[in-house]
């Protein structure tokens, strides 16, 4: 299970997974007065406005950031699942995925995660950036 990291303006809860990151750089190149790498909180919610934030989080490919709302939420919709191909990247799903591990393991993500397609994943099934290093075109 993913330990949680949790920042909020009050509005907005921004929920952090390390262990999901795939270190695409979007977060902090899209929205750099939020995500601030290399200072400690790296995430700075009173930086931008909740809508920004809301927008620049569902850009995440992993799925390693998320937003939690404070307050009561009306009933959500299932999503439909979405996949598309990353150039030289991860498989990113986006909607409710089910995993099923080889172990048996099962495991639900809400909204996005990124998948490995290149096979040098430490954290296989999901991508944690090293196609970069490997090379990996596709």
């Amino acid at each position: 299970m993913s330990k949680e990291h949790t920042y909020t303006n009050g509005e907005v809860t921004i929920v952090w997974k390390k262990e999901l990151c795939s270190h695409s750089k979007r977060c902090w190149t899209g929205l750099p007065g939020v995500f601030k790498p290399g200072e400690r909180p790296w995430i700075r919610p009173e930086g931008a406005s909740t809508e920004a934030i809301v927008a620049q989080v569902a850009q995440c490919p992993s799925g390693a950031l998320s937003i939690r709302p404070n307050g009561p939420t009306p009933e959500a919709q299932p999503d439909l699942v979405r996949v598309e191909l990353s150039a030289n990247g991860p498989l990113l799903v986006k909607g409710t995925v089910v995993v099923q591990h080889a172990d048996g393991r099962v495991e639900t993500r809400e909204g996005s995660c990124a998948l490995c397609r290149c096979g040098s994943s430490a954290n296989k099934p999901y991508c944690d950036g090293s196609h970069r290093k490997a090379g990996f075109i596709g």
